[in-house]
């Protein structure tokens, strides 16, 4: 019987968090002292992997038509997090894996499908183990398809070191029945309408597991290496108090300004570069301090625990319409005129695919307010509105 996704035990060496690990290895080792945490975005990712599983099991025939439409009134009724919108995305997660299954059927008539196949890594990392959400066997090749179910930036699978683990895993567990001799690894973000795969050659996958990733577990695992701060920080357990992580912020406080009084563009620039990080880590110094003072009674010196501002709001709405009707108010008064639901709610409440087609010629979308981004960033560069005075000049 298939493990419900919320139930399901972690490894203290993740695939999720490898790209963590394997940059700051001590990292694991404190993180694995403190109580797992969870997110409303963490539960609704598991929540539409958990449909997903309903709908893909129906279409490599698992369960009938019948059991698919009871699981699947009985996931609306039940998860809080269902929505038409999230059905659409999930769907849409699955029509692209059904077109990879049609894709392999067709080279090879009997290619294995498999859907939330656990997979082993632990040749590579102690204990390693992770969950595949579908795996596709057919004429040398094998593939990993895992679905991501958030909206806040696309994730590549090139060079993805959750991904690969999860290709060394599959690869462990079934070259000995099957002759494989690549290995494609394919994220698929719906919300994003983004699809990304990389396909290794077995031997590559290989060569990595072994130079790459198993001298950095081992290290992990002990506990042994450097604190280091970057990006991955973002949900490391430990971010808000990280040494390591203070120290790299707080150069931005040491910064060696030269004369003359005001700053260059290279300076401005190389502030710019730290400043986001900065707030981030400001941010989860606050929150963490929070924490410890509302839930834990942590005294921080020069700090107190004080009620914050709120705004009033009536206790009962439906009270105070009838105690002013009673009282000779009109109801131009009382109420305001009806407002149209959001966009975002419309959308979540009627479903993304109908939406478009009720609304899609009603929607526009105002061009967005400019904003400085690294040259990495892959939103073209806008001209200022001095150039852009300069051009017309030249154009007359």
């Amino acid at each position: 019987m298939t493990v419900a996704h919320s139930e399901r035990a972690h490894a203290k060496l993740s695939a999720s968090g490898s790209s963590r690990w394997m940059t700051c290895t001590p990292s694991a080792a404190l993180e694995n002292e403190l109580p797992d945490t969870t997110s409303v975005f963490a539960e609704e990712g598991t929540a539409a992997h958990e449909l997903s599983e309903i709908f893909l099991l129906h279409e490599i025939g698992e369960i009938s038509q019948r059991a698919r439409t009871l699981r699947r009134n009985k996931f609306e009724r039940e998860n809080e997090y269902y929505s038409q919108a999230m059905e659409d995305h999930v769907q849409s997660y699955v029509d692209v894996v059904v077109e990879r299954i049609n894709e392999a059927k067709a080279s090879t008539p009997d290619a294995l499908v498999m859907i939330e196949q656990r997979l082993d890594f632990s040749r590579w990392v102690p204990e390693g183990f992770g969950t595949g959400d579908v795996l596709i066997i057919a004429d040398g090749q094998l593939e990993v398809i895992d679905l991501k179910f958030g909206q806040g930036v696309p994730v590549s699978a090139e060079n993805n070191s959750q991904m690969r683990l999860y290709g060394l895993g599959a690869y462990d567990r079934y070259s000995m029945l099957y002759d494989i001799d690549r290995v494609r690894m394919t994220i698929v973000q719906p919300r994003l309408d983004s699809i990304s795969s990389e396909t290794l050659s077995a031997d590559d996958l290989l060569a990595w597991g072994d130079t790459e990733v198993k001298p950095k577990a081992d290290m992990a695992w002990e506990g042994e290496g450097d604190f280091v701060s970057g990006e991955h920080c973002r949900f490391c357990k430990i971010a808000p108090t990280c040494r390591a992580r203070a120290r790299e912020n707080l150069k931005l406080a040491e910064f060696d300004f030269a004369d003359p009084p005001t700053l260059s563009n290279d300076e401005i620039a190389r502030i710019l570069e730290q400043a986001d990080e900065l707030q981030k880590w400001a941010k989860d110094i606050k929150d963490y301090a929070l924490e410890q003072a509302e839930k834990h009674g942590v005294k921080f010196s020069g700090w107190k625990l004080v009620e914050g501002r709120s705004n009033r709001r009536y206790s009962d709405p439906e009270e105070v319409a009838h105690t002013l009707h009673e009282n000779g108010f009109d109801e131009e008064v009382i109420f305001r005129p009806r407002e149209i639901k959001t966009i975002t709610a419309l959308e979540r409440e009627i479903g993304k695919k109908t939406f478009s087609e009720v609304l899609g010629d009603l929607i526009v979308k105002p061009q967005g307010k400019p904003t400085l981004a690294p040259v990495s960033d892959k939103r073209p560069e806008l001209q200022s509105v001095e150039s852009a005075e300069e051009d017309f000049a030249d154009s007359i």
